[in-house]
């Protein structure tokens, strides 16, 4: 063997040594953000990584005195029954409705009032109007739930009340289902708009001004620059947080809906989360109810990972 090909191996465990001492400098530099990571890694791996091994229950008949390793294996039995059951297509198909509302017209309307937001040159104001439309954000849906039912009451409501005034019958919103849909859409702009625009505004706000200056002195109206200069330096904002919500399409959330959920309104209201709540936890059909949440896990995934391909095709932006 020559000294050449001997070389390489003499400088392998040299170069592992600079390596593990790169490492350690970069630790030493940057160790108050790896402790600040700490607790957000110890809560992803307690509520979201260790619970992906109770998914078996979903190829189970699961029973709490058994537990996950002695219950019956019935393989795909509990999805055979899942696509075999009637409604479940009804709830799914409210699932997808209320999940293609909300990306059509909750998403966008962040980006409006950042937009808009950040056209204010009072900063009094707008320190005033960010407050008042991300405040919401902090009421609980029960809160929020008792407040919109309240006012769409019949009788006492505000909505009602205007109705009357222009010589409208009452309209008993909460009582009919072909207005759920919108009651849970508009409910959840009312109460997340305002605080996904802090997300937007932060973005803006790295936006070099001297590209404002530039336009400025060529003649461009604030309509023009809002067209070239801010919206295209926050879109790798807007496609991120447009791929999350992508992947969260069947993920509306159970407290969000429940809330408004009643006898009269729940065939186009009963989606996914709350059908699993009502057969899984009141009904203690564990198995049949993780066979449902998996496969919203893997719809999601599919989506995401779709999504996120053809936005790098397309923008050349993704989440990875």
């Amino acid at each position: 063997m020559s000294y050449s090909e001997a070389k390489p191996a003499l400088n392998k465990p040299q170069d592992q040594t600079s390596r593990r001492r790169g490492f350690l400098a970069y630790y030493q530099r940057y160790k108050v953000l790896y402790l600040l990571s700490i607790p957000g890694i110890v809560y992803f791996l307690l509520f979201k990584y260790i619970p992906l091994s109770g998914s078996v229950m979903a190829f189970q008949d699961y029973s709490i005195f058994t537990g996950i390793w002695k219950s019956d294996w019935v393989g795909l039995a509990n999805f055979r029954r899942m696509m075999e059951y009637a409604d479940f297509w009804r709830i799914l198909k409210n699932t997808m409705a209320i999940g293609v509302y909300t990306l059509v017209f909750a998403f966008p309307i962040p980006i409006v009032l950042a937009l808009m937001m950040n056209e204010l040159r009072n900063q009094l104001f707008k320190r005033f109007v960010q407050t008042a439309v991300y405040l919401p954000h902090f009421l609980s849906w029960i809160v929020v739930g008792g407040i919109v039912i309240e006012i769409l009451n019949p009788t006492t409501g505000v909505v009602n009340s205007l109705l009357k005034l222009f010589g409208h019958e009452p309209i008993y919103f909460m009582g009919e289902d072909s207005f759920i849909r919108t009651i849970i859409v508009s409910s959840s702009i009312w109460r997340d708009a305002g605080w996904s625009t802090i997300i937007y505004l932060a973005a803006m706000s790295g936006i070099n001004p001297d590209l404002y200056e530039a336009a400025q002195i060529d003649g461009a109206t604030r309509w023009r620059q809002t067209l070239s200069i801010t919206i295209p330096s926050i879109l790798p904002t807007i496609t991120i947080l447009f791929l999350l919500q992508i992947g969260n399409f069947l993920d509306l959330g159970f407290e969000r809906v429940f809330v408004f959920l009643n006898p009269l309104n729940n065939a186009h209201g009963d989606i996914l989360d709350t059908y699993i709540y009502r057969v899984g936890l009141i009904q203690r059909e564990y198995s049949y109810t993780t066979a449902i949440g998996l496969f919203k896990s893997v719809i999601g995934l599919v989506l995401i990972v779709s999504a996120n391909m053809f936005s790098k095709k397309t923008t050349g932006e993704g989440l990875y």
